[in-house]
C-alpha cells in the first residue's frame, strides 16, 4: 500500500488502519498478536491505533513486547494511542464506572503510561476519545500543546466527537486536529447526514472509519439492513472479481474514508486490503447507499 497524508498537517499513514478496540475477548493475545501485526505488515498495514484499555489494559504491553522482540523496528510503524474512555475492569479495581476523563491529570497520565507500555518515546498521533464536560476544554488544550512542545506527541486527533464537539476543543487549540474517527459503514452511514463527514472534510482530513465491516454484520448479519446491503453486494462483487467485503470497504474509500480495522480475522485482514485495488463505479456506489438507506 502506498501510504498517504492524514490531512493537510499530518503524518503519512497506510491508508488502512489496524486498532485493537475489539481484543476484549482474546484467550491468547500474545500469539494473536504476532499473527495479526505480522499479517498487517506483510499487507503494507503499517500504522496501529492503540488505548489503555483495549484488551483488558494489555494491548499495548503485548504490543511493546512484540516490538522489543524485534518483529519490527519503531521507525518502521505508526503509532496512535489515545485516552477518554475509563472503563471497569479486573486489572482496575479502583474504575466503578464507565465514564470519560480528558482533564490534565489524566492526559498526563495517560501520555507516559503509553509510552511506558509501547516502549516508544513518541506517540505519532494523539486521539481524545468521546468529549469530557467535565474537563475544561482550555486546560485541555494547553495540557495538549504542551505535549506537543515535549516531543512525547508528534499530533492530535479526535475520536467520537460530534461537529460542534470538535468545533469547541478547535477553539481553544493552536495546534491543528488530524484526524478524527466516526461510526462509519454500509450499516451506520449517518456520518454522510449529520455533517461529520462534510465537517471533516472541510478542516482537510480523512475521515477515520471505525468498524469498517459493521463487526462482521456485513458478511454474517440477519436484521433487515444486513440482509438488503448484503444482496446488493453479492449483485455487485463478480463485477470487480472480488469478495463483499472488500466491496463494502471499498465503499468507504471511494468517499475519501480511511478504514480502522477491528477484527482478529486473517481473512478479514486480507479482504480489506484487497479494497484498495477496486475503483468502486459511481453508480455502484450510490446503488450500494440506496440499499443502506432503504432504497430511498
Amino acid at each position: 500500500m502506498e501510504k498517504i497524508y492524514l490531512s493537510d498537517a499530518g503524518p503519512k499513514v497506510s491508508p488502512a488502519i489496524y486498532g485493537f478496540y475489539r481484543w476484549a475477548e482474546e484467550n491468547d493475545p500474545a500469539t494473536t498478536m504476532r499473527e495479526v501485526v505480522s499479517r498487517c505488515l506483510e499487507s503494507g498495514i503499517n500504522t496501529f491505533d492503540h488505548a489503555d484499555v483495549y484488551g483488558h489494559y494489555r494491548c499495548e504491553t503485548l504490543f511493546g513486547n512484540l516490538m522489543q522482540s524485534g518483529l519490527f523496528r519503531r521507525q518502521d510503524v505508526i503509532l496512535f494511542a489515545r485516552c477518554g474512555i475509563v472503563l471497569p475492569d479486573p486489572a482496575r479495581p479502583d474504575i466503578r464506572v464507565k465514564h470519560y476523563n480528558t482533564s490534565k491529570p489524566h492526559i498526563l497520565a495517560s501520555v507516559d503510561n503509553s509510552l511506558r507500555r509501547l516502549r516508544t518515546d513518541y506517540i505519532d498521533v494523539f486521539l481524545l476519545d468521546h468529549l469530557d464536560p467535565l474537563s475544561d476544554p482550555e486546560e485541555t488544550a494547553l495540557t495538549l500543546t504542551r505535549l506537543k512542545e515535549s516531543g512525547k506527541i508528534k499530533f492530535i486527533g479526535v475520536a467520537n466527537y460530534t461537529v460542534f464537539q470538535h468545533q469547541l476543543l478547535a477553539a481553544f487549540l493552536r495546534l491543528p486536529v488530524v484526524t478524527s474517527q466516526v461510526d462509519f459503514n454500509l450499516l451506520q452511514t449517518e456520518a454522510l447526514d449529520n455533517g461529520q463527514i462534510d465537517y471533516i472534510k472541510q478542516r482537510f482530513m480523512r475521515p477515520l472509519a471505525s468498524s469498517p465491516l459493521a463487526a462482521g454484520r456485513i458478511a454474517t448479519g440477519t436484521d433487515a439492513v444486513a440482509i438488503r446491503v448484503r444482496k446488493k453486494l453479492l449483485e455487485i462483487a463478480p463485477r470487480y472479481e472480488a469478495d463483499i467485503e472488500s466491496v463494502a470497504v471499498a465503499w468507504l474509500i471511494k468517499c475519501g474514508a480511511l478504514p480502522l480495522i477491528g477484527t482478529t480475522s486473517l481473512q478479514r485482514i486480507k479482504n480489506i486490503a484487497g479494497s484498495f485495488n477496486i475503483d468502486l463505479d459511481r453508480q455502484d456506489w450510490y446503488d450500494l447507499y440506496a440499499a443502506a438507506k432503504g432504497g430511498v
